[in-house]
């Protein structure tokens, strides 16, 4: 791998060649969290259901502690959900009864935003517990797909068999390239960080930072176990995951730590020449602490349904030559996917994804992450 790049990972089923635009619009991608377990009414957390548009988690959470008052790690959130999207999602905010001398707090004064954003409050009751990260059984997806093309090759047919596909045979479940950071960049970080060429100070980065790495030796044995054909059937070598597709039990691949792997056979071996071929980072990984855990090789795509419609007009009014020789078909999927599953995973076995803000959306308005 060279430096700040990421390989380029196999696909299970057939290329397309298609292309559709991503994230072209808030709605364009709809997100709402599974949760785990609901409030149970009373406790010392306040428990909201909030509803964000052009937002991301972070800057929420930070709203809400200051409105009442406490400090940022008092506020609890199940996982971070994208900003260019409308997402659904529950905190928790530790605020006992008794620091409330005059009652519950009024937290209508967030819903009001000057940029444009939108903030709905959904619900709110109390719980005895703090939501914590990763407490949350999944994901409920809406994603439209604009402006659908086909390069040479290519045509409806063919994008319609790999959504039947799909629905049967899940996707590889890999960890989407956000995980990686810009061209891969997390990677050669946590690389530096690993063998002791730099030193991450910050534990936010540092987390990130072993997670790429973790997400890297991940996907490279899921890639290898693709191009062998071994990806679907458990074998005497391997370590079954809990879950099961169609009935069947799924392979697992490892997130790299401390320990022996379990696996025999043709199995270790494949792993083991991977851990080898990246033994800085696998050695490092090892040295933090961490432990070997194992993670599903195929992610079945539950309640799986498509529907096809006409391209809104204003793209093309736009002039935008991108735009140009697309199909005039947009591709709207609607499915779940477990907790820590990523819906790019499913996007990449149907077709290339576009990502851009057309002029006629930006308003020459800076558009950013890490800013509300």
């Amino acid at each position: 791998m060279t430096e700040s790049a990421l390989p380029v990972w196999p696909k299970l089923y057939p290329d397309t060649h298609a292309t559709g635009w991503l994230k072209c619009h808030n709605q364009d991608f709809k997100v709402v969290e599974i949760p785990l377990s609901l409030p149970c009414g009373e406790g010392e957390h306040i428990w909201l259901e909030i509803e964000k548009n052009g937002v991301n988690t972070g800057w929420i959470a930070k709203q809400l502690a200051e409105l009442v008052g406490v400090k940022e790690m008092d506020v609890g959130y199940a996982g971070l959900k994208d900003r260019h999207a409308i997402t659904r999602q529950w905190f928790s905010i530790y605020l006992p009864l008794v620091r409330l001398p005059n009652g519950e707090p009024d937290f209508s004064s967030i819903e009001k935003n000057e940029d444009g954003e939108q903030i709905r409050i959904l619900q709110v009751t109390r719980h005895s517990k703090k939501l914590r990260r990763g407490e949350l059984l999944g994901n409920r997806f809406e994603i439209r797909l604009r402006d659908i093309s086909y390069r040479e090759g290519g045509d409806k047919a063919a994008l319609e068999r790999n959504l039947e596909a799909v629905k049967q045979g899940g996707v590889p479940n890999y960890f989407g390239e956000q995980r990686f950071g810009h061209n891969g960049g997390n990677i050669e970080a946590a690389r530096q960080m690993l063998t002791g060429e730099a030193s991450v100070k910050n534990r936010s980065k540092k987390s990130i930072y072993l997670s790429a790495a973790r997400s890297l030796i991940f996907n490279e044995v899921v890639a290898a176990r693709i191009q062998q054909q071994t990806y679907s059937q458990v074998s005497e070598d391997d370590i079954a995951a809990e879950q099961q597709l169609n009935g069947q039990a799924i392979p697992t691949a490892p997130l790299w730590g401390r320990g022996r792997l379990q696996t025999q056979g043709d199995v270790l071996a494949l792993e083991t020449e991977i851990a080898e071929r990246y033994a800085d980072i696998c050695d490092g990984l090892e040295h933090r602490g961490l432990n070997q855990e194992r993670r599903a090789v195929i992610a079945g795509v539950e309640n799986f349904t498509w529907q096809w419609s006409v391209s809104d007009s204003e793209m093309a009014a736009s002039g935008d030559p991108a735009w140009q020789g697309t199909s005039g078909d947009d591709l709207t999927l609607c499915f779940s996917l477990p907790s820590g599953y990523y819906a790019t995973s499913v996007i990449r076995e149907l077709l290339s994804p576009l990502e851009k803000t057309p002029a006629w959306q930006t308003d020459n308005k800076p558009r950013t992450d890490d800013k509300p």
